[in-house]
């Protein structure tokens, strides 16, 4: 028989590496069996070779590979002060070291130089816990002349997130032409617009005299399809840098005739130059938003309250309440401005039909007022183009029918009334691209439907009419993606999308039930439905807090959960802002 096998114990003592360093130290300390002598200035610290060529790539190349410093007994370390290289020496021992603002870049310098990358990194660190919107572009230069990757990036992410801030320092001033255009052009900037502007004059009144005729290369880093109009024509227009380069007023006269010449010309009649100018998107850090607003909440009250939907957490987070409850206001966004315009005002004893015009910015989270309309309504349809807002039709003071037609000019801040509808609706779906407003059914004064498609031409203030008999919609959203126009629902199940171009509707996936009084707005190139009201199984007429998302390019609808309440009639809009931006209200 063969012998039993023997039984092995593999045993790992977990304490021997440590109990061995401690013990080197020790050794170290009292001088025994050290081999070399670092010497600092008058500093001299004995070591041991086979210590220091364990530790570092640095030691191991001198001690290793025939350089004389292997059979000097001592070693002078140029370069390292005599108190760095005793932190480090005692860092080698005992893998303790202290790092603070008082030593941390002659740490950092010695590490780099000596090779002990560990101690690097963790240099780097502790720098990037002292990172402040007001030092992070010095951290950044810092970072490249310690050459330390990591550093450099928690440096640019700060100067980018928190670039208002970083924008009044000091050190922005200092910054080379190059540096600043680095920032500037940089897409995950968070930052409006009028902020870069800003920020690249401020730099060049910090030295006008060699500065100045920077002016047209920083001005390109502007993009001007992202600025409010008013601010554009009125602030940067008649900036004397901007007038004293030719090109920079060339490129804001080709941005005037492009805004102000409706109908008449096109991106493709202006300058080569300025071409991709008006093209370059948004910033990453600009996020669509989701918002809801006003409406009536579970069929009781006029709603105030103003929703934001958080992609990230899948919730809906309040904003500011509405000043007043508005009944069948109208919701429309310009310039990243949310506008709820007219509604029956629900607040006093006796309902009254209001003019006024109510303002939200993400970016302050407050409800300001803006200019009146200039006919009271309500239960009206609004739309935005370029600078302008249109408000068409509703009821007036009268309580009746209008075709009348109003245009609010955000560039002059003024309301002017435009041709009327040639047919009177109450609740049509309304859309508008390619310098048309788009007019889809409705209900007449006898609440019959009409089939009807109104196109109003913006450029040439007229309007035409077109029967069609696949219009069957009352009181039903449009959205336009991609230049077609799509109509969700509208006492229908149906989805049409309407092709401009060529005048023909093509049918796309239903909706699960009939609905009505609901909204929609277009984000990331899909159509999102909240709320409204619909008829259930038995044909009642019931409230729903439905929230619902549809990809046109697989023809499918998703649901995306529920809103907070059971809502109708309310606005449901796209807001850009800068990134969390709301939040910090």
């Amino acid at each position: 028989m063969d012998p039993p096998a023997a039984e092995v114990l593999h045993y790992s003592d977990e304490e021997q590496s440590s109990t061995l360093l401690l013990q080197l130290h020790k050794l170290r300390a009292e001088s025994i069996l050290t081999d070399v002598i670092l010497c600092a200035g008058r500093t001299e610290i004995p070591c041991h070779r086979n210590v220091l060529a364990s530790s570092s790539a640095y030691f191991r190349a001198m001690f290793c590979n025939g350089f004389r410093e292997t059979r000097q007994t001592k070693v002078d370390m140029k370069g390292v002060g005599p108190v760095i290289l005793t932190s480090i020496v005692d860092y080698v021992y005992t893998g303790l070291i202290s790092i603070g603002l008082d030593n941390v870049l002659h740490l950092m310098q010695a590490a780099s130089m000596l090779q002990f990358g560990r101690l690097f990194e963790a240099c780097s660190r502790f720098l990037q816990s002292q990172l402040r919107p007001d030092n992070c572009l010095s951290m950044f230069r810092l970072s490249d002349l310690m050459n330390c990757d990591s550093l450099r990036k928690k440096a640019k992410e700060m100067a980018m997130e928190s670039f208002t801030d970083v924008s009044s320092s000091e050190d922005l001033c200092e910054l080379s032409l190059q540096e600043l255009m680095g920032y500037l052009e940089d897409d995950s900037l968070c930052a409006q617009e009028e902020e870069v502007f800003e920020t690249l004059v401020a730099w060049i009144r910090h030295d006008p005299i060699s500065r100045r005729g920077t002016i047209s290369n920083l001005f390109k880093k502007v993009r001007l399809r992202h600025l409010h109009p008013t601010y554009l024509f009125q602030f940067i227009a008649n900036d004397p840098l901007i007038q004293s380069s030719t090109l920079c007023t060339e490129i804001i006269e080709s941005v005037r005739r492009l805004m102000f010449s409706i109908g008449t010309r096109s991106i493709r009649d202006f300058v080569v130059d300025f071409k991709p100018l008006w093209a370059a998107p948004r910033r990453c850090s600009h996020d669509d938003t989701l918002v809801v607003v006003g409406g009536r909440r579970n069929n009781e009250l006029t709603s105030r309250e103003a929703l934001v939907f958080d992609e990230k957490k899948q919730k809906w987070q309040r904003l500011t309440k509405l000043p007043v409850r508005l009944y069948k206001a109208s919701h429309v966004a310009l310039h990243s401005i949310l506008y709820v315009l007219g509604g029956l005002i629900t607040n006093t004893s006796s309902s009254q039909v209001s003019r006024t015009v109510y303002t939200l910015s993400l970016k302050t989270n407050q409800w300001r007022t803006a200019e009146p309309m200039l006919e009271p309504r309500f239960a009206h349809q609004t739309v935005s183009y370029l600078h302008f807002i249109f408000v068409l039709g509703g009821l007036g003071s009268d309580r009746q029918l209008t075709a009348g037609v109003e245009r609010y000019n955000s560039m002059f801040n003024q309301w002017e009334a435009v041709a009327p509808m040639p047919e009177t609706v109450l609740y049509p779906a309304v859309a508008t691209t390619n310098q048309r407003i788009y007019m889809f059914g409705g209900q007449d004064a006898t609440h019959d439907p009409v089939r009807l498609i109104q196109v109003y031409h913006i450029g040439r203030n007229m309007w035409c009419t077109m029967e069609n008999r696949t219009v069957k919609n009352v009181s039903a959203p449009a959205v336009v993606l991609d230049e077609t126009i799509y109509i969700i629902g509208g006492y229908t199940r149906r989805v049409m999308a309407y092709d401009t171009e060529a005048n023909r509707f093509v049918k796309c996936a239903n909706l699960k039930e009939r609905r009505m009084h609901h909204a929609a707005t277009g984000l990331n190139n899909k159509l999102y439905v909240t709320g409204g009201r619909y008829v259930s199984g038995h044909d009642a007429i019931e409230d729903t807090d439905a929230f619902e998302c549809f990809d046109p390019k697989t023809d499918t609808w998703t649901c995306k959960g529920r809103l907070p309440f059971k809502l109708f009639d309310h606005g449901c809009l796209t807001l850009t802002c800068v990134t969390q931006n709301w939040k910090k209200s």
